[in-house]
């Protein structure tokens, strides 16, 4: 039988799982608590567990579902790891420092289906989705690298993959994620970011208070379909619609990212065109100036029409902030994950 990843489970199916092998209830608490909050690298480590139960577990599950082949650092401090999967294939997550803060990047599936002109990640192609134990993993192995002298304060779901596609396991991670037995992180400091699915927002509204991001980056049906194609399927009407139902919690906002095209989405009237576009919605704009990578059709447009597009923002009363790239010269900033190391092209 294949071992059973236990990073898989949410508390209450652990709890069931342990019952089923014949251990108390309570037991799923002592593992949540021993592989999120001791991050043990080992069952040998669970001195609170019998020595029978940990030996059961040794011989019958595997505790880490990812094994890190790779990590770069850029000049500014950005991390950039590779992960191996069982399968043999590869997935990236990104570890942002800006102090106080130090945000992971973290993906939901290998490759994408959605195919946005601007991404490496969606030139890849869809390989299969992340299981829940592949996602909730990253952030553990990522703070067991760390150390104990930095703690990951933030996550945002903008890695590999559209997250809403993969919707139950994200959900479970999230899951995983927030429980204070587990990970321990409030909502309000996870992000998940989507390039449009309809569906998985109404989903999402009503099962996870987390905060969400909307891939926008064009204001006019036309543009968007031609650099995102999940438009011609969820256009800008039925997409603002479902921003505007969005159960936007107090003291929250919808982020909309927008990614600066020179020449292609970057005008003072796209701008304007933008402020109509999202005029009464609870929200703020991340403004991203484009991140080249190889063979890329695209340019990063000059820093006085960044600025201009801004302007046109800020003077409609919309908060709008230009992101700073990070991690650009290892292919760790938006747009730029890849993750073909040493793989196979088969689909």
């Amino acid at each position: 039988m294949e071992p059973v990843l236990v990073k898989n489970f949410t508390l209450p199916e652990l709890e069931a799982w342990v019952e089923s092998i014949g251990e108390r209830r309570f037991r799923a608490r002592q593992l949540f608590r021993n592989i999120y909050a001791r991050k043990v690298r080992s069952w040998g480590e669970c001195t609170d567990l019998s020595k029978l139960f940990r030996v059961q577990l040794e011989n019958g599950t595997r505790l880490d579902a990812l094994r890190l082949m790779e990590k770069r650092e850029a000049s500014d401090g950005t991390l950039k790891y590779l992960f191996g999967l069982q399968d043999g294939h590869t997935v990236e997550s990104v570890l942002i420092p800006d102090a106080p803060r130090h945000t992971l990047c973290i993906s939901s599936q290998v490759g994408c289906a959605f195919a946005c002109k601007f991404c490496l990640t969606g030139t890849l192609g869809f390989k299969r989705n992340l299981h829940t134990a592949e996602i909730v993993d990253q952030v553990c192995q990522v703070q067991i690298d760390l150390g104990i002298g930095t703690r990951i304060t933030n996550l945002v779901f903008m890695g590999m993959g559209e997250p809403l596609a993969n919707y139950d396991a994200v959900i479970r991670a999230i899951s995983v994620m927030t429980n204070p037995n587990g990970l321990a992180f409030s909502h309000r400091r996870i992000t998940l970011s989507t390039a449009g699915l309809v569906p998985g927002m109404a989903r999402l509204g009503q099962d996870s208070p987390v905060n969400l991001a909307v891939s926008l980056h064009a204001s006019d049906d036309a543009l968007r379909s031609r650099i995102m194609p999940i438009n011609r399927k969820y256009p800008l009407e039925s997409l603002m619609q479902a921003c505007r139902r969005y159960p936007v919690a107090p003291r929250k906002r919808i982020t909309f990212e927008y990614i600066l095209l020179d020449g292609i989405n970057d005008s003072p009237e796209q701008a304007r065109s933008l402020v109509k576009l999202i005029r009464g919605i609870r929200s703020k704009v991340n403004l991203i100036p484009f991140n080249p990578h190889p063979d890329s059709e695209y340019r990063r447009p000059p820093d006085e029409r960044i600025l201009a597009f801004q302007e046109v923002l800020q003077k409609a009363q919309i908060t709008a902030i230009i992101r700073q790239s990070r991690g650009r010269e290892i292919g760790a900033a938006c747009g730029q994950l890849a993750a073909g190391y040493g793989e196979d092209d088969e689909d």
